[in-house]
Formats: structure tokens, sequence, C-alpha cells
């Protein structure tokens, strides 16, 4: 048998052990973007390119398209690859990823247009050249995957010339950490409210919430911490001085929902403006945390103001931040900001989603924004009745409200387990309130 055969014996033997016109493999428990990804991919001639934080389950994500592809679309249509295969070679080309596709289409023979679904293709240099190809030439619809901080960034779209539809991947909803606990009783709200203090402390990551023993959650926290370190950040960015770019990531997981003051920053930790800024972006494009922008009808204003950083994972804070006391309510208003950028990726991607503050500075938590129009002002308060709600909180929707009355906003106010709707009055400001518990928001019961 010649090397060449024997070479693409081996490749078929790996290709077949994933796709299900093989052996297939293990979808775990359905996540709510497999559909919405499965539904685009006909009806656009671009690449959709899933991204998110490493260990948010996004290989879990597509091998759920993949079988149901295969089921819908013909199993043969279907080629999965996942570029971290131990038995791969150290260094993988793009003449490795030709290999591949030619090797399925020569013995797994496509009867239509296929479908490529390319999982962590950052571990194949210039797979970009090999993925604009095939889009260019309408050869094959090609869903690729990463974690690498490139397929975060503006980069990809100069790469793809614009030929890309991104969708990024979150930690578990409260909804899919629900079902992963095995919960069904939507109406046993003791067992809910207890799941809910869990989530709210301990997080999404598919495989800490799997993990029962509270430790074991604490350690796999703790490694996620330095694998995104070491892996996304100091070895994709080249960063030399460690120690700054450690202090700066427990700076930010010590303070969720914070204003991300550079100069603050710089000013607290004694590290240079410069760095606090590049190794801040480098973080974010490793999805450490997530930032909002300050609302203003001017682009300038915008871009001038501080923004607003969101842990992508309360459990990062939990685990690794330090902390004098328990602080639910940073805890809830970042809680808050990951599901609303979650609900706009997996379901309406025109949303935007701001922070505001009015002259007077009252502050806002979460604008909402659908085309034109600003549909709805969100506090987030530690409440458990009306009179614990801040009046500071209640004077910030009012003053809000009248700022953008031709708007006509809902105004919101989730609260810890506070539930109602009333007709507010403050010196001649008045606006009809509605009170929603966090975890009856998160399971889609209002709000």
């Amino acid at each position: 048998m010649s090397h060449k055969l024997l070479e693409e014996n081996k490749i078929l033997e790996v290709l077949s052990s994933w796709n299900f016109w093989g052996e297939g493999l293990d979808t775990g428990i359905k996540r709510e973007i497999s559909d919405k990804i499965k539904s685009i991919i006909f009806g656009v001639n671009k690449v959709i390119s899933v991204f998110g934080i490493r260990r948010s389950g996004k290989s879990y994500v597509l091998r759920q398209v993949c079988k149901k592809l295969s089921e819908d679309y013909g199993k043969v249509n279907i080629l999965y690859v996942n570029f971290e295969e131990a038995s791969f070679p150290a260094k993988l080309t793009k003449e490795f990823l030709l290999k591949i596709y030619e090797v399925y289409k020569k013995y797994v023979s496509p009867n239509k247009k296929p479908v490529l679904i390319l999982d962590e293709i950052q571990e194949v240099s210039a797979w970009e050249r090999f993925v604009r190809t095939l889009n260019e030439r309408n050869e094959a619809y090609v869903i690729i995957s990463g974690s690498s901080a490139k397929l975060m960034s503006e980069e990809l779209s100069t790469i793809l010339s614009g030929r890309s539809i991104n969708i990024e991947i979150f930690p578990l909803s409260f909804q899919e950490f629900l079902k992963f606990k095995e919960f069904r009783e939507l109406y046993n709200f003791t067992r809910l409210k207890n799941l809910f203090l869990e989530y709210l402390t301990q997080g999404g990551f598919p495989e800490v919430v799997l993990e029962e023993n509270r430790e074991k959650k604490k350690e796999i926290v703790r490694n996620y911490f330095q694998t995104i370190i070491i892996k996304d950040v100091i070895k994709r960015f080249k960063v030399r001085n460690v120690e700054m770019l450690e202090a700066l990531a427990k700076f930010i997981v010590s303070n969720p929902s914070a204003l991300l003051s550079y100069r603050a920053i710089s000013k607290s930790l004694d590290i240079p403006l410069k760095t606090v800024e590049r190794y801040s972006k480098y973080l974010n494009l490793a999805r450490l945390y997530v930032s909002l922008k300050k609302f203003s009808y001017r682009v300038k204003e915008q871009e001038k103001n501080p923004r607003k950083a969101y842990l992508i994972d309360n459990s990062f804070h939990t685990v690794l931040g330090f902390k004098l006391s328990e602080n639910i309510g940073k805890l809830m208003e970042n809680l808050v900001a990951i599901e609303l950028l979650r609900r706009k990726s997996y379901f309406n991607p025109k949303t935007e989603i701001y922070y505001f503050k009015t002259q007077e500075g009252y502050e806002i938590d979460f604008l909402i924004k659908e085309g034109v129009r600003i549909t709805k002002l969100v506090q987030v308060s530690y409440a458990n009745s009306f009179d614990e709600v801040e009046e500071r909180e209640i004077r910030g929707l009012l003053h809000a409200k009248e700022l953008f009355k031709e708007h006509k906003p809902e105004l919101l106010v989730i609260t810890w387990d506070y539930e109602d709707e009333r007709e507010v009055r403050w010196f001649g400001k008045e606006g009809k309130i509605k009170f929603v518990p966090l975890w009856k928001w998160l399971v889609g019961f209002t709000g």
C-alpha cells in the first residue's frame, strides 16, 4: 500500500469517527443556539463564524448542528472536523486542510453542495485562504469555530472580505442551566430559587455546572482562567510583562459591572496607561469580559466615555475575585448584561445595548435600542420590596423617560424577589414601572 493511500486511510478513519456517515459523536445536551445556526446556513452565501470564550460549549453546539443537518440534508453532505485532534500533525497547514477536503470528496462522495463544519480552525495556519476560496467559488457552505482572538476581532471581516456572519456563543443561559440540572418543575419555586442562587454565583460553564464537587468546580474555573491568560492572551499577542497582565486580569474579575477607566486602573495598579489600554483589549478579545458603551446620539461621545465591563461568567468573580463582602447587586447586574448580550447574539442581532447617565448624574444600567427606537430602560436592584428599591434608581428611570419620551420606552426594574407594576410619581415626573425578579426574567416568565 502506498504512503499516500495509507495517509488517506488514516484521515478517513479519523473523519469517520466524528461524522454521522461514520460513527458519529456524542452531541450532549441541546443548546438554544444550535437551531439558529442550522436555520441560517442555507439562506446566505456567507461563512458562519461561531466564536466565544473557550469551554463555553462551542464544539457541542457544532456537533448538534452536524447531527441535525445530517438528518435533514443527508449524512454524506456534512463534514465535521475538529483541528484539536491529537493524531493530526503538530503543525497544521492549509495544505493539510485541503487534503482532508479531498479525502472527504473522494471517499464519501457528497451528492449536494456540502456543509463544512471546521471546529477550532485557529489551529490551522493560513486557513483563511482555503475558507475564502470555497466561499468565493460557491463550492461549499462553511461554518468555522474557534476560541482565538482572531475570530473575535475586526480582523475576521477583513480576512473574509466581509463574507461572514458572526455568532458569539456564551456560557449556559439560566434555562440551559436548568436543563443541565434536569430540572423540569418550573413551578417548584423553592428548588428553582436555590438553583438560581447557584447559577448566580457559580456561573454557567457546562463542565462546572455538571460537576457536583464544590472544590472541583473552583479548580476547573481556575484552570480556565490560566488557560485564557496563557493561550489566548500571552501566546496570541506575545505579551512580555505577564505580571502586569495578571494584575489587570485580577482587577477586572474583582470588579464586575464596573466602569473601565483606564486612567484610574493605571494609577491604582501602577501600570503605564498604554499598557492598561492594550492589555484590556487583549482580555476583551479573549472574552474574559465584555463591555458596553455609554449611550449618546453622537458616536464621538460614545467612544470618548469609559465603557462598562462585565465578566463573561460570574464564576470568575466568585472564585478569583478579591472581595471584602459578597456584592450580590453587582453579580445580578453582571448576569443581566450577559443575558441581554446572549439574547442579542442568539435571537435579535440588531438590538443595541448601552448604559446611560443623565446630566443630573443618574445612571441607567441598561438602555435597549432596536432600530431607531429606544425600547427599554432597565435598572437592576437587590430588592425584596418597593421600599428597598433605591430612590436614585427610580429617579434615573423617570429622568431618562422624560429625555426619550418620543420613544415611549418600557421602564423595567429587575429585582431580587419583588414583583409588581405600578405608577410612580416623583417631583412632577411619572411613569409606569414594571418590577420583575431576576430569576423570573431569566426563565422568560415576563419582562
